[in-house]
């Protein structure tokens, strides 16, 4: 049943755990690991983790760039190496910190990540800012992807969203694609196709054991205008929805949320309560 598959978020910061757990799939696949979502930031306070990845984005970008020298030129290409120790760290030390510093400045000064999406050392080593943390990951993998990595699933799911937006504009075809156009063609050159995307089969099912939670007799109108397309209370906003395992997500401005915790922000019912 859709209300079994449904993890409750007791709080607004809950999110997050949708995240980790798309990163720490994320990581596990790329580099052979295995990091549970509940010792996410411990699995990576060392540091050592995120300068090896680091150093990866770096080697794929600069093929990329080496094959694709006009998609790369407007593109700003990392390419200084992050140095780091890899053996006997332990958390909290000051090699630890080191390394997590060193992959700190590697965001800031080679891949230009916004202050607003960074994270401090002791965010990380100390689990001050776990939120930003989250969030500077999710953009150092936007940025690899860009260069033709493999990406979480949330970042595949934006692609799929944006490509449709594209599509939109171009053509002038509301929730329609074009059946010229070739779906199985990458975004960008060289870019691996996702794995696989979410299943949109259950999303109807999903939003509505959401929106059920709400006893009252007038509900907050969520009407669907196309697969994973919604439009939203009272207004002509369209929001995309997708799901994430066992969470339904909603793309919000140039990150995500889950749908309960959007509905408590927008719906007057939830609101008040």
């Amino acid at each position: 049943a859709a209300s079994k598959s449904i993890r409750p978020f007791r709080s607004s910061e809950e999110y997050l755990e949708a995240m980790k757990e798309d990163l720490a799939e994320w990581f596990n696949t790329l580099y052979d690991l295995d990091i549970q979502v509940d010792t996410f930031l411990e699995s990576l306070e060392t540091g050592c983790h995120l300068c090896r990845h680091a150093n990866n984005v770096n080697r794929i970008a600069l093929d990329f760039q080496q094959r694709h020298p006009e998609v790369a030129a407007p593109m700003r290409v990392p390419r200084n190496e992050v140095v780091f120790q890899a053996k006997n760290v332990v958390p909290g030390s000051f090699i630890a910190r080191d390394n997590v510093s060193n992959f700190i400045q590697w965001c800031r000064q080679d891949l230009g990540i916004q202050d607003v999406l960074m994270f401090e050392t002791n965010d990380l080593v100390l689990k001050k800012n776990e939120k930003n943390f989250v969030l500077c990951l999710l953009e150092v993998a936007r940025r690899g992807s860009k260069f033709g990595m493999l990406a979480p699933m949330l970042i595949q799911m934006e692609e799929e969203i944006e490509e449709e937006l594209r599509d939109q504009t171009a053509y002038g075809a509301l929730g329609t694609r074009q059946e010229h156009q070739d779906p199985q063609a990458p975004a960008y050159p060289g870019r691996a196709r996702p794995i696989a995307l979410c299943d949109l089969k259950n999303l109807d099912e999903l939003g509505r054991e959401i929106l059920g939670c709400c006893s009252c007799p007038s509900q907050f109108p969520m009407v669907k205008v196309s697969e994973g397309k919604y439009k939203v209370g009272d207004s002509s906003t369209l929001i995309f929805v997708r799901v994430l395992r066992s969470h339904v997500m909603v793309r919000v401005g140039g990150g995500w949320d889950t749908l309960e915790h959007y509905l408590d922000k927008h719906d007057p019912c939830r609101c008040s309560s």
